[in-house]
């Protein structure tokens, strides 16, 4: 098994950084360019990944009471994550990210897991300012 975790701050209080994270209808706002998230029948959920051109059944389960999005694949148990959004000081939020590859196959390796990672938060992050800005966001 690998595992992955990267953390970002963002500039809002942890309530509207989970509601941006955890809405479906937005997550290919901020997920890898090559990663869709189809609803199913909550949690269900399909996602597809262009690299390969497969569609996934997986689950996504948001925990709004815990500020957690957790995720992992039905079928295969290839890999699970999860989102944490933590309040710190002066109204901001820290976001962390983790996934874990049980199968050495379905690892795309540390460097592109890593910039899948902060590239994934720093879409969320913006997608979160731009929340913050725009009023009645």
């Amino acid at each position: 098994m690998t595992e992955y975790e990267r953390s970002r701050t963002m500039p809002a209080p942890p309530e509207q950084v989970f509601d941006q994270a955890a809405d479906v209808s937005r997550l290919d706002d901020w997920l890898p360019g090559d990663l869709h998230v189809r609803a199913g029948d909550p949690p269900a959920v399909t996602v597809h990944e262009d690299r390969t051109d497969e569609d996934t059944p997986a689950l996504l389960r948001p925990r709004k009471e815990q500020m957690r999005l957790e995720w992992g694949t039905r079928e295969q148990g290839s890999y699970a994550g999860w989102l944490q959004v933590a309040g710190i000081d002066s109204g901001a939020s820290e976001v962390t990210v983790h996934l874990s590859f049980f199968e050495g196959s379905h690892d795309p390796g540390e460097q592109r897991v890593n910039e899948a990672l902060d590239g994934s938060l720093s879409s969320l992050a913006e997608l979160v300012r731009l929340r913050v800005d725009t009023p009645g966001g």
